[in-house]
């Protein structure tokens, strides 16, 4: 799931959401705009920016960043930005950063060059599979769950949500805009979801998936995704098993740095391992082709 653009369109659709999942009160969101950044003349993105309106400028800025794979350069790549971003717009308000993770085991081990700024007030750190009771009374923060719960749990939580949405949403351009949103996670979540299964969960009594404003843009991209998911998991559990073979056990810091590569980069590294014959050979070859797209 392309989980950058879901937070996107949550986070403008509720943003209210943020801050209760940061324990603020909800009409915090009253005093903020919210925006995608990009960092001009450099490659940087940052997924999302909290900016305090004009009369409410005592306000802090708060950066967002949502965060679904394991990366050993992700707080290196995210404070970057983040003072990038305060050389360009040299804003004169206090700053806040918010980390999003699904489970505190894609978080970075290796974070003593940050330690001081993740131990400080500026940074909160949020594991969406550890979300307390704030779910089951937020709507926006249901959403948020909706994303991170098994499947087999989604059906379910989706009709509530679904339920909840109809019965506290009055206005009804931003009723169908959470329909929409729901919609959306539901069908990259469960790419083969029937038409008959859609109707038990909408409520509705006449309900044609193939019609639906997502579907076509949807379907055939997740459909290729799990495809490649699954691909590149075949790929790394077969390469992971001959490199223990030509060269013995891997450290887990090894195996993180295989984890990371394309498939393409998998298939390259099948070829390339009958040739080595240490470790060092590997370190050697993920140094020179890790990078590489």
């Amino acid at each position: 799931m392309k989980t950058d653009s879901i937070f996107y369109r949550l986070f403008q659709t509720f943003p209210s959401a943020f801050f209760e999942l940061i324990n603020l009160q909800a009409s915090e969101a009253n005093a903020y705009n919210f925006a995608s950044v990009e960092l001009k003349q450099t490659a940087f993105c940052i997924d999302g920016v909290f900016l305090p309106v004009a009369d409410t400028s005592s306000q802090p800025i708060y950066f967002v960043e949502v965060q679904f794979q394991k990366d050993n350069e992700f707080y290196a790549r995210l404070f970057s930005e983040i003072f990038l971003y305060l050389r360009l717009y040299a804003p004169t308000t206090d700053w806040r950063a918010v980390v999003i993770f699904p489970r505190r085991s894609l978080e970075p081990i290796q974070v003593q060059a940050y330690r001081v700024l993740l131990e400080s007030k500026l940074v909160t750190r949020l594991y969406l599979n550890e979300l307390g009771e704030v779910t089951e009374h937020s709507l926006g923060v249901g959403i948020i769950k909706l994303v991170v719960i098994n499947k087999k749990e989604t059906p379910l939580l989706a009709r509530n949500l679904i339920t909840k949405t109809r019965l506290e949403v009055v206005d009804q351009a931003l009723k169908q805009k959470v329909l929409d949103l729901i919609e959306t996670i539901v069908v990259y979540k469960l790419p083969l979801i029937s038409r008959q299964e859609l109707i038990k969960m909408f409520g509705l009594d006449n309900f044609d998936i193939k019609t639906t404003r997502i579907y076509e843009e949807v379907r055939d991209e997740v459909i290729e995704e799990v495809r490649d998911e699954v691909r590149q998991e075949q790929t790394l559990e077969v390469v992971i098993r001959l490199l223990r073979r030509r060269i013995g056990n891997l450290s887990q810091q090894l195996q993180d740095s295989i984890s990371q590569l394309s498939t393409e980069q998998l298939e390259n590294l099948a070829e390339a391992l009958l040739d080595f014959s240490t470790e060092e050979n590997l370190v050697a070859w993920l140094k020179d082709n890790s990078t590489q797209a």
